[in-house]
């Protein structure tokens, strides 16, 4: 009964139905009026179509998808170009070499010849180039013309896969040994899926590395034109005088004691000179050790050196001492006795600044310090006779009288200085006050006057007698 068209005639009703209430679609949620669908048709029957709103409705009846998402594309395939032109002027370029046999050569056994492999890609074809060298006496340039190479007897040709690092090429029986690429070439095979082996380098062929060699410039020891008659014309009267001294307190009676290390340009020639301060002891002679040439080791000499003797010369002594072994803070030690170099006077500094690029002359700190004895006390003073009778009751253990700079109070006994002042009170009636300070210069005195005022109350007069005032 459902499949019939709706027509006349078509349509039963159903005549045990007595409910014919309408479903509930009108509601009030939250104060907003909504509708909802209906769940059930009338009478509580079940609904068989699918239930769309107007919204709906009217969306589908002006929907336009050209509109949202514009006009679609028909994608036309892609013209057909062939491998002549797509792969056009595009060429694979590899590094490698080969090595030729020499033979009846007694200098050389094989030549490495480098050569560079180029892969056209529009036809397959290959070529083969070596690399021009200078002199090598080799006809060089064009190896194989660029044609299809064949890879075996039954005419398959070399293809781009068939070529990798690393790895031997057999052309018309000669084996060409494939090293390298360049970035264009690795990129493109690896864009094939092609793994591409590591680089590995060109070995050097051995007789142009032995000509190259030998063609070098060779370097020859120039001698120096600084001779003994330039060193004595340039460095004569030129001294480097440095500041030491010699520590021998670990000995017995040993003393820390100041030198002059005197160092002579003109013949690389030393002296030492002791600094005598006074009521030292010592005899007044200030030279320690005579100007000579002063070996670093005295006894590095050679065993067959006979020790009767006493002197040394240079035959015997090789290792002298020169300026660049004297520098601030190092320690010389000089025929046993070891000296620290702690200052150099200016002209020392400019030669080692000039010559050695030396720019730290900061001395070396070399004072001591003394223990500080315990200092006399004074007592604060207990108010009986003067300040200065006191003091030579600390001073002696039998009191004198104190002395008077009768020169200063000969030279200064008319010579008064005087000030005015106004005393310092929370009294109204004090601050109006004013005062006369006399200062004698003779004895160091003090008197102070206050000058009468009128209608001020207070009698005016002598503030304070001539006398010495304590400072608080």
């Amino acid at each position: 009964m459902e499949g019939l068209p709706c027509l006349p005639g078509n349509s039963f009703r159903d005549p045990t139905q007595t409910n014919f209430h309408v479903s509930h679609t009108l509601d009030v949620k939250n104060g907003h009026r909504v509708t909802k669908w209906p769940q059930v048709g009338l009478g509580g029957t079940r609904i068989n179509y699918n239930q769309i709103s107007e919204d709906e409705l009217e969306l589908l009846r002006n929907y336009r998808p050209e509109l949202i998402y514009g006009k679609s594309v028909v994608q036309t395939p892609d013209k057909f170009v062939p491998a002549t032109l797509a792969f056009d002027k595009k060429v694979l370029r590899f590094f490698g070499y080969f090595k030729q046999t020499i033979h009846e050569s007694p200098n050389e056994y094989y030549r490495v010849r480098p050569i560079k492999i180029l892969y056209y890609l529009e036809d397959d074809s290959l070529e083969i180039l070596e690399e021009v060298q200078e002199n090598s006496g080799i006809p060089q340039g064009k190896l194989l013309r660029r044609h299809r190479f064949p890879k075996n007897d039954q005419g398959e040709t070399y293809n781009f896969r068939d070529i990798n690092l690393g790895q031997n090429l057999s052309v018309y029986g000669k084996v060409f040994r494939v090293c390298d690429c360049d970035a264009f070439t690795r990129e493109w095979l690896e864009s094939e899926g092609l793994h591409v082996n590591q680089s590995e380098l060109i070995p050097r062929d051995p007789y142009i590395s032995k000509r190259t060699q030998a063609a070098e410039l060779k370097t020859y020891k120039t001698k120096t034109d600084f001779d003994k008659l330039k060193q004595y014309i340039e460095m004569d009267r030129k001294v480097l005088r440095f500041y030491a001294v010699w520590d021998d307190r670990s000995k017995m009676f040993g003393e820390k004691r100041e030198f002059v290390i005197q160092y002579f340009l003109v013949n690389d020639t030393m002296e030492i000179r002791e600094v005598h301060q006074a009521n030292d002891g010592r005899d007044p002679f200030p030279v320690l050790i005579t100007r000579h040439k002063i070996p670093k080791d005295r006894y590095d000499v050679k065993g067959t050196f006979p020790h009767v003797f006493l002197e040394l010369s240079e035959t015997e002594v090789v290792n002298y001492f020169k300026p660049s072994d004297l520098m601030i803070g190092k320690t010389v030690n000089i025929y046993g006795r070891d000296f620290l170099i702690h200052d150099c006077d200016m002209f020392t500094k400019t030669f080692y600044t000039k010559n050695f690029g030396v720019n730290n002359f900061e001395p070396v700190d070399i004072q001591e310090t003394r223990n500080e004895y315990a200092k006399m006390e004074i007592p604060p003073y207990n108010g009986f006779g003067s300040l200065e009778d006191s003091m030579q009751n600390c001073l002696r253990l039998q009191p004198e009288r104190p002395k008077k700079d009768y020169v200063k109070l000969m030279e200064n006994d008319h010579r008064v200085l005087r000030y005015e002042a106004v005393l310092d009170s929370p009294r109204e009636d004090d601050k109006l006050r004013k005062f006369i300070f006399s200062y004698r210069l003779g004895d160091d005195t003090i008197t102070i006057h206050e000058p009468p005022q009128r209608n001020s109350g207070i009698i005016g007069g002598r503030f304070l007698e001539r006398t010495r005032v304590s400072k608080p």
